[in-house]
């Protein structure tokens, strides 16, 4: 009796063998014959895309001239106050001249003394009673009495310090009571012209040398009046009115920093822009006739940027990139791609190197639109 059990337990142990490997050897040959997954794939073209990068700035006005006193003093009176728009030649501080005025009248006092004297010793000359020489050593006295003279009287005149130039008074210093030098390390106030400022800002190395390799002109001076226009990006994010040119720059590469200062001009009609103001320079950079992919198709090894290269047969095959800038969503290729060239340009991340794809025809426009951002933060 259990010897039966046991032989019917083992047959029908057998037979679920063979029912299951039968089961596995279809699914095995069900996915071996399986069609190749679908991917969309695009034939390469050229475009010319524009890039931009942004530099932090610093902003000037045109013309910045620190006011400072020519004479020592108190001052008496301010009469700007910060802010104020004014002209060249404008009374801006007025100094106390009690102590001054009183030192002129003793000057004057010692040229009518020094003009007597001459006046007496003239017809003594004349006459030969004196020397000569007495006479001249009292017009040495008149002349160095009349020199003192003046010299009070120029610093009378220093007393009202005036505007060197049309332009905005900056920060006022020093108040009505303050006692004041040419020695002063600080300036009474600053006067800036703010109808164009200059914008500065700085170029590493490399950054300068491709921009004047990309800029036309057989020299410096021509490499720069072609260069492109530029946009300054104020403070609150938003875009200067003006464009804005390269003017100059400093020539020498900073040892310390490794880098070289720009000036760029902006034109300021509207007086938004004033000096101290902060931005960030947007710098075009034009791509002509440049291969590019968009990142969705690219895939990131061990440092490089890849992609995948539709080949014969359907396979595909890993390329590496060089990249020489981004521009949105674009890797601009400098080299690792032709036109001849059809690419995978998205799920790539489900790919093999060797595998075999079910190529999906997709318009390159189509392939290099950006994808639209669902939600954001």
């Amino acid at each position: 009796m259990n010897t039966n059990r046991i032989l019917n337990s083992i047959a029908l142990l057998g037979i679920f063998l063979v029912i299951v490997s039968c089961e596995n050897s279809e699914q095995n040959q069900a996915k071996a014959e399986a069609p190749p997954a679908p991917f969309p794939v695009s034939q390469l073209e050229t475009k010319t895309v524009t890039g931009y990068t942004d530099y932090p700035a610093t902003i000037e006005g045109k013309v910045n001239s620190d006011v400072r006193a020519k004479t020592s003093g108190y001052i008496e009176k301010v009469y700007v106050d910060e802010g104020q728009k004014v002209r060249k030649g404008q009374v801006l501080f007025k100094l106390e001249t009690q102590s001054l005025s009183q030192d002129a009248g003793a000057a004057q006092a010692q040229v009518n003394v020094a003009q007597v004297e001459v006046d007496k010793l003239i017809p003594l000359v004349d006459k030969n009673i004196i020397s000569p020489v007495q006479l001249e050593t009292a017009k040495a006295n008149l002349a160095q009495a009349q020199a003192n003279l003046s010299g009070v009287s120029a610093n009378i005149g220093y007393a009202t310090i005036k505007s060197p130039i049309d332009g905005f008074v900056g920060a006022i210093n020093f108040r009505e009571g303050a006692l004041i030098s040419p020695s002063d390390a600080t300036p009474l106030t600053t006067v800036s012209q703010i109808d164009e400022v200059y914008a500065f800002f700085s170029f590493n190395e490399a950054q300068y040398i491709d921009h004047l390799q990309r800029s036309e002109g057989k020299s410096k001076a021509e490499r720069i009046k072609n260069a492109p226009d530029l946009t300054l990006i104020l403070a609150n994010g938003k875009a200067y009115s003006e464009k804005g040119r390269i003017q100059t720059s400093t020539g020498q590469i900073n040892q310390n920093t490794g880098t070289i200062q720009i000036r760029a001009a902006f034109k300021n009609p509207n007086e938004i822009l004033t000096n101290g103001n902060s931005g960030k320079i947007r710098f075009p950079i034009e791509y002509k006739d440049a291969i590019v992919v968009p990142q969705s198709s690219t895939f990131d090894q061990q440092g490089n940027i890849m992609v995948f290269k539709l080949g014969e047969d359907n396979k595909v095959a890993t390329t590496i990139l060089k990249v020489k800038g981004t521009v949105d969503n674009l890797y601009v290729v400098e080299s690792g791609l032709t036109t001849n060239d059809k690419i995978v340009v998205s799920g790539v991340g489900k790919l093999r190197n060797g595998m075999t794809i079910s190529p999906q025809e997709t318009s390159f426009e189509d392939a290099i639109k950006p994808v639209a951002t669902l939600f954001r933060n």
